[in-house]
């Protein structure tokens, strides 16, 4: 290459140091060359903690944009600060043999507080917050953030810190690892730690052949499942996730973490493959985490710094959460609280002809009191599918379902066998069905099979939409709330409570929870 090679890095010291050592194996090589420092978004913002910031690549985003606008040929980055995707047209063109892959510890006098139960440890990294914590419960972590020699001079300055966790290669790189100092052996660190990476245009096909002199093989394999295991579990600076593997007799041997971010919930995984076996290692140990709980602490983690935008009121299962598109952040509660009646014997003295159920919570009242042989009722009509589902396997056979209780009542103004109906039903009714009979000539005989509380509570500001299963959560929901949301209904019944308090109100396809969501996550895609 006739023209200098530009070697895009960050002006810190262990940047710069990097960068150096790049250079020097490049001019090795018969290669001119040329150091391009530039300051990083991460080393200008040094009051808030690497995951607070919400920003992928924030090491590497200012060398990117170097390199995309042809500034520099190369840029030199610590690997395990490189996201897992590069940006378009970027890609890595080498990766230098490994240094100490280890976390160290730093402290001040001496190691007993380690055995102590309180001590307060610094540092700006999620995962060894986690790690730290998991370990050492009862001490405090504290924030602390940038360079290398900023923060070994913060920690000697503040007289209430024990002690401070630094990456052993940093520290050892620019000889500043001081005596106090041990390595945390039982620390998983970061996906790539330890590694210096070269990246450089794809479309520059001379650079990255000169740059591929370079490599070292052992190291790109090992980083590379590291890094793949980060990407499976969709992790980044924002996730406590640690990931090593190492190569020792042609075999791979892996070991990954992931915790939430107070510790207290771990899940560990190890793996060994036959080198050349190992393509879907990471895979493998990702799959590993997520199916024991890693989905549910990645996702709570990922919330953690998001607000909650629908908030459902009705408590929702671990597999019905889970359906919510990405930019929905939910919470759930019971806005109705149940409580079963006991039924007087004398309400089914003789075969009842018509009876009218519209809520499973009727259903559930009535075969607690009696068995099915007692249950003698000639018409059963109710609401809902999965009422008349639960009814038909717990009391018998429905003669006729609607959608909602306005349309069984005129459906029976007009089809009813008799002129009398028994209407088991909750204390609180917020539907016409009774009124609309009545009227009618029909004579309702209401059975007061289950008392509803109505039990909400205020919801945060935040909360742009509110799920709704029945009248009484719309009634429950606005005791306690007096904003204006979008309100999704699970039926027309519903929706017309609803439309009583809200401007924009919005119903199901099919009275089901899960259809509730489809609705929420049409809105938010």
């Amino acid at each position: 290459m006739s023209k200098p090679i530009r070697i895009g890095t960050r002006d810190s010291e262990l940047a710069l140091w990097q960068a150096k050592i790049v250079q020097s194996q490049l001019e090795n090589l018969g290669h001119k060359t040329e150091l391009v420092p530039v300051k990083s978004t991460g080393d200008l913002v040094l009051d808030k903690p690497l995951y607070e910031l919400g920003i992928t690549g924030i090491f590497t985003r200012t060398l990117d944009i170097a390199m995309l606008n042809y500034d520099i040929d190369i840029a030199v980055h610590s690997l395990k600060d490189v996201p897992t995707i590069l940006p378009k047209g970027i890609v890595q063109a080498a990766v230098l043999k490994r240094g100490n892959v280890n976390d160290t510890l730093v402290y001040k006098n001496n190691e007993e507080f380690l055995s102590a139960k309180k001590a307060v440890i610094a540092t700006g990294s999620l995962r060894r917050r986690a790690q730290w914590l998991n370990r050492y419960p009862t001490h405090t972590v504290v924030d602390l953030r940038g360079n290398v020699n900023s923060r070994l001079q913060k920690l000697e300055d503040n007289d209430n810190w024990n002690g401070a966790i630094f990456a052993a290669a940093g520290i050892g790189r620019i000889g500043l690892r001081p005596e106090e100092a041990i390595n945390l052996d039982w620390m998983i660190p970061s996906p790539a730690q330890g590694a210096i990476m070269i990246t450089a245009l794809e479309e520059d096909e001379e650079t990255r052949a000169i740059c591929k002199e370079l490599n070292h093989e052992e190291t790109e394999i090992c980083t590379t499942i590291e890094r793949e295991f980060l990407n499976k579990l969709e992790g980044g600076c924002t996730a406590p996730i640690g990931a090593l593997a190492y190569i020792k007799n042609e075999e791979i041997h892996f070991k990954g973490v992931l915790l939430s971010t107070d510790g207290s919930k771990r899940i560990d995984v190890t793996r060994v493959k036959k080198l050349g076996e190992h393509t879907d290692m990471a895979q493998y140990c990702a799959n590993f985490v997520i199916e024991r709980g890693g989905k549910r602490l990645m996702d709570t983690i990922k919330n953690q710094t998001k607000k909650t935008n629908v908030y459902s009121t009705k408590s929702l299962t671990e597999s019905q959460r889970l359906l919510f598109h990405e930019k929905v952040v939910a919470e759930s509660s019971d806005f109705i609280k149940i409580s079963l009646n006991r039924i007087h014997p004398r309400f089914l003295k003789n075969e009842i002809q018509n009876v009218i159920i519209t809520s499973k919570n009727a259903v559930e009242s009535l075969v607690t009191n009696y068995s099915a042989i007692e249950l003698q009722f000639k018409n059963i009509y109710c609401v809902g599918r999965r009422t008349k589902r639960l009814v038909e396997q717990k009391i018998g056979k429905v003669k006729h379902a609607e959608k909602n209780a306005k349309a069984l009542a005129e459906y029976l103004v007009d089809y009813i066998d008799g002129t009398e109906v028994t209407y088991f039903c909750s204390d609180i009714r917020l539907d016409a069905l009774p009124y609309i009979l009545t009227e009618n000539h029909i004579k309702v005989n209401e059975v007061v099979a289950y008392e509803t509380k109505y039990d909400g509570i205020k919801v945060g500001d935040s909360v742009e939409s509110v799920m709704f299963y029945s009248p009484s959560t719309v009634e429950s929901f606005v005791r306690s709330n007096h904003n204006e949301v979008i309100a999704f209904c699970i039926g027309e019944t519903t929706a017309s409570e609803a439309k009583k308090h809200f401007k924009d109100v919005r119903v199901a396809k099919v009275p089901t929870v899960e259809s509730v969501i489809e609705l929420v996550n049409e809105h938010y895609v």
